[in-house]
């Protein structure tokens, strides 16, 4: 047996592998993450897979440095980041050359039996049927052994079902756990809550009582280190396929009959197949797509899209702005406003739950305007919920009526930082507890709607409009909403 085996097979019974595990998002995210995490990671040894991986000692250095950057002073204590240190090893693998590296990272792995191994991909989606394959060559996929697929899960439904026909040779669905970060923030969670465990907002979460639902990603970075990748994707592909699809599933399901993965499925796959299809020329009544050029954030210059991409032309959308609908019983005719973008104004992910004005207005005018109730969901990044309501001026003797809001901010209530959700979602991998992950058939009716106007852009990529940087957006999306006597709540 391998050294590396030697010294944490006595200790550890789970292997968490990360493929991908010097990659930005192992650096930036996974690895932070797993350190808040360490209570439920305790007797796991973190395996970092990298084809440019350094040495062992080289990686536990350049993690404790990257902690100390990225957690807050509270959160750093020496003796604590030094125990997390010893859980982690780095090995060099080149996922692609079958003959030269692979027997080595098996021999790393060692032959001892773990009660669970847990294989992280965070790789192109391309290659994530040739690592399965290698993995299962390699006799290295247990009955307890899983899966974790980063998104995208494809390009399309096509490529989609590729990639989900090519991990199911060699995994169970039920070992494998198709990740989406956003469904592990403690404040979606709360949403699920909010509705199935308080009445009276249960009563409400319907067509009589709710006018507009809108649901916010907003990102004032640009490409970053993205740029192959996003330039292939674009907003559609990259943020509402996946993120933005998965919360208004949660903010517009049926009551599951319980709390767990299979019943919360069984509602999301509803909500998909009542979207209503946005296809033909109603993709352009229905959406507006965007690409930003230069423009000003925060009193600093920024370039444009195509700068920033090193290329000449490109008609990728880095903006995406659009209206859906969902065909039942509980929101026949309350629109669905769904947005994101790079390069906005303000960084925020929310979700709104604009309520119809009261049916009969008793007070006069001069008490002040009545503004229907509102309820706003902030994922990011504050976590927080706001219900704002109609209440009197106490210090006006008269009656005037005004606006306010009860506030519920999470990070006030502990003081601590709030995780970004790999916290909780690693947690559950490694616990094996599929709830707040995404089953192959969401990805699939989630491309079947995304499709349609996929294929109409790539017909009509005049469709593309120009926004500045560090702006709302095209104008053409305040349009898009304003048809309906509506506007984005910024």
């Amino acid at each position: 047996m391998n050294a590396v085996a030697k010294e944490e097979n006595a200790v550890c019974t789970r292997d968490l592998v990360i493929f991908g595990g010097t990659g930005d998002l192992a650096t930036r995210k996974l690895i932070p993450a797993l350190f808040r995490g360490m209570d439920s990671a305790r007797e796991t040894r973190i395996i970092a897979v990298a084809h440019n991986a350094p040495s062992t000692e080289e990686f536990r250095g350049q993690v404790r440095g990257l902690l100390r950057r990225q957690l807050e002073p509270a959160e750093y204590h020496e003796v604590v980041v030094t125990r997390f240190l010893q859980m982690l090893f780095c090995v060099r693998l080149n996922v692609t050359d079958v003959d030269k590296d692979w027997p080595t990272f098996v021999d790393v792995l060692g032959d001892e039996p773990v009660a669970s191994r847990v294989f992280y991909l965070a790789l192109p989606p391309q290659l994530f049927g040739l690592v399965c394959c290698q993995l299962h060559s390699f006799d290295l996929i247990g009955k307890t052994s899983r899966v974790v697929l980063e998104k995208p899960i494809g390009y399309d439904r096509k490529s989609a079902r590729q990639i989900n026909d090519e991990v199911s040779r060699y995994f169970r669905e039920d070992q494998i756990f198709r990740i989406d970060h956003y469904l592990g923030k403690e404040t979606v969670q709360n949403l699920l809550a909010l509705r199935f465990a308080n009445l009276f907002f249960e009563k409400m979460w319907n067509n009589n009582c709710i006018d507009q639902v809108q649901i916010t990603i907003a990102e004032t970075v640009g490409l970053e280190d993205r740029g192959s990748f996003y330039d292939r994707a674009g907003a559609l592909r990259d943020m509402v396929q996946n993120h933005i699809l998965q919360l208004l599933c949660l903010v517009a399901m049926e009551p599951p009959v319980r709390m767990d993965a299979a019943s919360i499925r069984v509602e999301k796959l509803k909500v998909l197949q009542a979207l209503r299809p946005i296809e033909g020329e109603g993709v352009d009544a229905a959406t507006v797509r965007g690409q930003y050029q230069a423009g000003e954030i925060a009193g600093k210059d920024v370039p444009s899209y195509i700068a920033e991409l090193d290329d000449t032309q490109s008609n990728t959308e880095t903006y995406i702005a659009l209206c859906a609908h969902i065909d039942n019983w509980r929101w026949k005719g309350v629109p669905f406003y769904l947005r994101t973008g790079k390069r906005l104004q303000d960084r925020f992910a929310e979700i709104v739950i604009q309520f119809k004005p009261v049916p009969h207005m008793v007070y006069e005018e001069a008490t002040g305007e009545i503004v229907a109730n509102r309820l706003v969901i902030r994922l990011q990044p504050q976590e927080s919920m706001q219900m704002h309501l109609m209440t009197k001026d106490l210090q006006q003797v008269a009656t005037h009526l005004h606006a306010r809001s009860l506030n519920l901010n999470f990070s006030d209530d502990t003081g601590v930082p709030k995780s970004d959700g790999y916290t909780r979602l690693l947690s559950d991998s490694l616990e094996g507890n599929p709830t707040l992950f995404t089953h192959r058939d969401e990805v699939d009716l989630a491309w079947a709607w995304i499709n349609p106007i996929l294929e109409h852009w790539q017909k009509n990529e005049d469709s593309l409009q120009y926004y500045p940087a560090g702006s709302r957006g095209p104008g053409a999306a305040d349009d898009l909403v304003g048809v309906h006597g509506h506007h984005w709540m910024n």
